[in-house]
This record gives C-alpha cells, structure tokens and sequence, in this order.
C-alpha cells in the first residue's frame, strides 16, 4: 500500500519540516509514504471563504483517483488512540486499499466537493493546532501505527 500526505502550503518552519521528513524517511521502512505539499491558493484577499475552501478542494481532488481511499484529518472526524489507529490502519491494508490519501486542508477546511469524495474523517483531538505542526504530528503518528504493527519498542501502553 501507498500512503499519501496531501497538504495545503509548504510550511515556512525549517524545524516542522525537518520533523515531517524525519518520520517519512522513517515510515518508507514500512511503506511507500509520500508528503504533497499544494501551492497555496494565490489572491486570498480577494477571495470568499467558501471561494478560498473550493479552489484548494479542486488541487486536492486533482492529487485523487477513484480508487484511492481518501482521509481527512478534520475536527469533526473520529478521534482515536495510537493504538485504534494502528488498528485501523491495518484494516486498510488488509481491505486491499492500493493508495491511501490522508488531507491535512488550509485554515478554512475543506470544500463540500472534498467532503463529498472522502471516504473517512479522522481528528487527532479536540483541540487546534495549526497546519503547519498538524503535518509533524500526524506523520509521527503513522509512523507510530507501523511500530505498533509491527511489535517495535516505541509506542508504550
């Protein structure tokens, strides 16, 4: 399986972004994990929410193929434990997915069209962090979930 990280925006933190690479050389041990970071919508001034929302949600469905199982990581998805998660991403491999596309959105979230094709939606909390730590956050995660698959010493109970 493939595992693809669709953000919005390249991060202006040479700290997250080193984090970020750090937990993708580590999760292609276990994978084929890429990051797609999405030009910025340009003109965001002039632009409406909802316009700003669907012109980012075309770049992403643009990154999508009908087979691919598409996330997003939104605050009204489901929340789970490190360990639920590996679970659940184990569940995905096992389904026969070929590409699993996990969408960090812009500050606005996602447009109705993205809504419309994810087939999930996942929260890592309750709270908000900003985009740019989400994408650190949610890489050590999958990274975490392959530890945890695979019996390794670095998740601990």
């Amino acid at each position: 399986m493939t595992v693809e990280l669709i953000v919005i925006g390249k991060t202006d933190s040479k700290e997250v972004a080193a984090l970020v690479e750090m937990y993708a050389r580590r999760v292609n041990f276990y994978c084929r994990f890429a990051v797609t970071a999405l030009p910025d919508v340009r003109n965001t001034r002039n632009l409406t929410v909802k316009q700003q929302r669907t012109a980012e949600g075309e770049a992403i469905l643009r990154q999508t193929t009908d087979g691919d199982y598409v996330v997003l990581l939104d605050e009204r998805g489901e929340e789970m434990r490190s360990v639920e998660f590996a679970y659940w991403l184990q569940k995905r491999m096992n389904s026969g997915v070929k590409r699993l596309v996990l969408v960090i959105g812009g500050p606005y979230g996602f447009s109705d069209e993205v809504y419309r094709r994810a087939d999930a939606k996942l929260s890592l909390s309750r709270m908000t962090f900003s985009h740019q730590i989400v994408r650190a956050i949610f890489a050590e995660q999958i990274y975490r979930a392959f530890t945890i698959l695979n019996n390794e010493p670095y998740h601990h109970e």
